[in-house]
């Protein structure tokens, strides 16, 4: 029992350390962005994605500790009516959220940097900045139908099998009866853009690849080539990160239903490292915001020091 304990309290411990670092750097991105929107009066297409990452990366690593707190510490509390439908939907909206958001900002990236003579990629180039507010709304929609959708299963679940007696073999049992349907619900908000991010990564490599045979001629200095290669660097980070992140999602989902709480509980730490650093890659990969938090660091630093 000392051993479960201390094993329990060292996970929550380090979810939490992730946890706080994650929405501090997302609430940073979050408040320097919406400066820059007061201040110039205006949002480009890069910078509203990049808003909606930091917001629901935010929502999400704070929703979701919850979530893995009252799971790994009260995981009795899971099956009081309604606190598991309302926990389960909402970490689903916000973890769907999260992926769709962070994948919009992939095929951004693909379309803006990678060169095709495609007609119909020449239109999406010309369309994009248009459709990226739409691509953000249809985002949180299909999340929040999502989201809906495993509130109404769960809350089925509960309602209709919850007993005293015997309840985990009951909700177990109930779960494992309907584990297609509601691992289709799930999946599918995760597999189609985790799809989209493949699909992005693989066009902008080919693109670069190609656009690298045709200078190998040149001796000149391309900036097409250097965005290529800067914007391939984020991508595949990005698409690293997003991986792993996939595979824990889906590992979780495996694990969901049965009593394995240690690899659970791995899969918990392993999945809040994700919004965490890819986040500090986007601040440094964009000058606005790593000037201003060099700026922030020395001021923070020196507050410090004088408490």
């Amino acid at each position: 029992q000392f051993n479960v304990t201390s094993y329990a309290a060292t996970v929550v411990a380090i979810m939490t350390l992730e946890t706080f670092a994650g929405m501090w750097i997302n609430a940073f991105i979050v408040s320097v962005t919406c400066m820059s929107w007061v201040r110039k009066k205006t949002l480009k297409s890069y910078d509203k994605i990049l808003l909606a990452v930091g917001c629901s990366r935010f929502w999400f690593l704070c929703i979701s500790w919850v979530y893995s707190f009252v799971s790994i510490i009260y995981p009795n509390y899971l099956h009081v009516h309604p606190i598991y439908p309302l926990l389960g939907s909402t970490q689903s909206f916000v973890t769907c959220s999260n992926f769709w958001v962070s994948a919009c900002l992939c095929v951004f990236y693909c379309i803006k940097i990678a060169n095709f003579r495609n007609s119909f990629f020449i239109y999406l180039k010309g369309k994009i900045d248009r459709m990226v507010p739409w691509l953000l709304l249809g985002s949180v929609l299909f999340s929040l139908v999502n989201g809906i959708l495993v509130y109404d299963f769960t809350n089925k679940l509960h309602c209709n099998n919850f007993t005293w007696q015997g309840q985990f073999w009951k909700v177990k049992i109930k779960i494992d009866e309907h584990f297609f349907t509601f691992y289709f619900i799930t999946g599918f908000g995760y597999a189609t853009p985790f799809t989209a991010v493949i699909s992005s990564a693989l066009l902008l490599l080919f693109s670069l690849w190609r656009h690298k045979r045709n200078m190998q001629t040149s001796s000149m200095k391309d900036l097409s080539m250097d965005a290529h290669i800067k914007a391939m660097k984020s991508v595949l980070s990005f698409f690293v990160m997003y991986s792993i992140n996939f595979i824990c999602l889906v590992v979780g989902m495996i694990y969901s239903t049965k009593e394995e709480n240690h690899m659970m509980s791995m899969i918990y730490v392993f999945m809040y490292v994700f919004p965490a650093v890819h986040s500090l890659i986007l601040i440094f990969s964009n000058p606005s915001l790593q000037m201003t938090l060099l700026r922030i660091l020395p001021c923070v630093k020196c507050k410090v020091c004088m408490k």
